[in-house]
């Protein structure tokens, strides 16, 4: 509650002025106070005139008011200095240079400390030091100042009105640095220590302890807390005990500074505070869960990636290893058969020599044979005439010639049927290596198909991999658009904990629709880390009363 209608009360007509201080501070005049008018535009031109001229009367009368007195403090010291207190003739002209001066430059100089942010107050100490030491020499200049005090104060008076002057524009420059800076803090006036000293003592610690600048925003905040107090005991009839505990902070933190609105907005400002706190937490502690599931989740692929290359190359060196011994095995059998083809081709030539060894030793008997049947023909034919003996000679020529053209076809026929087994050999080996290159075809297409099932795995991993993280990417859009609904619901951290588990119910059942029970779907421990309580009784409130979500038609 905030009390706008302020009591039409005396207070000064001085504006509010803007400040750091953390509570809200008006930048006009005080609400309904008859006096706080604001200037007319056609006032403002007269206003600046009047205030240049008196800016002018008064640079001017300091300037003639501080030359005077410099003047006649410089005789009387320079006099005194030299016929008193024993200074020469020279350092007597500098002893008053050097007495007053040293006002002015220990002003200025903590003047310039000032505005360049570090100020030392030793420098106005010692510049007040040599303030009283001017007027007690210019007063002390004539005798003692008990004899006569007149004259005493006559020559101390333009001194210390010399240094009135130069104390004034240090204030003005001051007070003008401050209202450049927003520093300057208003006063409270004389009237309200004398009417009420002791209040007015209260009021000026409050301001000064926590920064409160402005003089009217402090009467307005007593004000505020006045009405709010009265409105208070109204609404009780007149019993503040039964108020209660945040009705009552605004009396409880006008001490320290705190304005009725905001302390009657500290409950709610706590309460936020705390529900951010508690879902920074949250958060953090969703960060580290993805966190942590990102890095498990890379742990599995690159395992899984491992186990893949691992089985790749097993793959590759048994296929190797197939290949070799299949092109091994062939050329085993290639070999064996070539052998037999030479054994049986031997086997072969050693049975045709041993035929034709045969055939030779048939002629040879044969020729035997003629041989004595021609020398029984011939000791018959001795017998018989001579024309018989030409008879039986041709007979016999004829006879050899007939034998010698039988052999010569035996020979080529036996040549032929050689070079007929030669040439199936020949046959059969380029057969059997025909038969290693269709084997060694067959090894190099199954390797072949080996290595596209192994790539088809791995397209078929990372294709798993991309609908798990489309499916995680929907998971955490859903999950995000449940927390900024649940946001702009401002609910309250169970209710929050509620639509968690009852999101994760429902992540658990599309992933497992065969399971008919949230228990099953959701353990306790589960719930446990995700809401980061250790007791399983609330964890298992949290998950009824995500069942009774889900059952009312709740879904993110």
């Amino acid at each position: 509650m905030t009390i706008t209608d302020s009591p039409p009360t005396a207070a000064p007509t001085t504006l509010i002025r803007p400040q750091g201080d953390p509570v809200s501070v008006p930048d006009t005049f005080v609400s309904d106070a008859p006096w706080a008018v604001s200037e007319t535009p056609a006032e403002r031109p007269e206003r600046n005139l009047l205030m240049g001229s008196l800016s002018l009367l008064a640079a001017a009368g300091s300037t003639l008011v501080g030359a005077i007195g410099f003047r006649m403090s410089y005789d009387t010291l320079r006099h005194v200095a030299h016929g008193d207190w024993g200074f020469s003739e020279g350092l007597a002209q500098w002893f008053p240079v050097g007495v007053d001066a040293s006002i002015v430059a220990f002003l200025a100089l903590d003047l310039y400390m000032i505005r360049k942010g570090t100020p030392w107050s030793a420098l106005r100490l010692a510049a007040h030091v040599m303030t009283a030491a001017t007027i007690w020499f210019n007063a002390a200049a004539e005798g003692s100042i008990m004899d006569n005090p007149v004259r005493a104060a006559a020559h101390g008076l333009m001194p210390a009105l010399f240094v009135v002057g130069v104390e004034a524009a240090r204030r003005l420059v001051i007070r003008k640095a401050q209202l450049e800076a927003g520093t300057a803090s208003d006063g409270i006036p004389l009237h309200r220590w004398l009417l009420a000293p002791i209040k007015s003592g209260r009021m000026f610690r409050r301001m000064r302890l926590y920064d409160v600048r402005s003089y009217p925003e402090m009467v307005r905040r007593d004000q505020e807390l006045i009405a709010y107090e009265l409105w208070l005991k109204r609404k009780h009839g007149g019993d503040l005990t039964k108020a209660t505990e945040d009705e009552l902070l605004p009396m409880k933190m006008a001490p320290y500074g705190y304005t009725v609105a905001k302390a009657l907005a500290m409950p709610a400002d706590q309460d936020r505070d705390a529900e951010e706190r508690a879902e920074a937490a949250e958060r953090r502690r969703l960060e580290a869960e993805t966190r942590r599931k990102k890095a498990e989740t890379a742990a599995r692929a690159a395992a899984l990636r491992a186990d893949g290359e691992l089985e790749q190359v097993a793959a590759e060196v048994a296929g190797a290893t197939g290949q070799a011994r299949a092109h091994a095995q062939a050329q085993v059998s290639a070999a064996e058969r070539v052998a037999q083809a030479e054994e049986a081709a031997l086997e072969t030539a050693l049975l045709a020599e041993a035929k034709a060894r045969t055939a030779a030793a048939e002629r040879q008997a044969a020729d035997l044979d003629l041989e004595a049947a021609r020398l029984e023909r011939e000791a018959a034919e001795e017998r018989r005439l001579a024309a018989e003996a030409d008879k039986a000679a041709a007979a016999e020529a004829q006879a050899i010639e007939t034998a010698t053209i039988a052999a010569a076809r035996q020979t080529a026929a036996e040549a032929n049927r050689r070079a007929a087994e030669d040439e199936e050999a020949a046959a059969e080996a380029r057969r059997l290596t025909a038969e290693a290159k269709r084997l060694e075809a067959e090894e190099e297409a199954r390797r072949k198909a080996a290595l596209a099932s192994v790539e088809q795995s791995k397209l078929a991993a990372a294709e798993a991999q991309q609908a798990a993280a489309e499916t995680r990417r929907a998971a955490a859009e859903i999950e995000r658009a449940a927390v900024e609904a649940e946001d702009a619901a401002k609910l309250k951290p169970r209710e929050r904990a509620a639509r968690k588990v009852a999101r994760m119910i429902l992540t658990a059942h599309a992933a497992n629709p065969d399971s008919e029970s949230a228990e099953q779907l959701v353990p306790l421990a589960e719930i446990q880390a995700a809401l980061d309580v250790s007791s399983p009784a609330t964890a298992s409130e949290y998950r009824q009363d995500a069942i009774e979500l889900l059952r009312t038609g709740y879904r993110p």
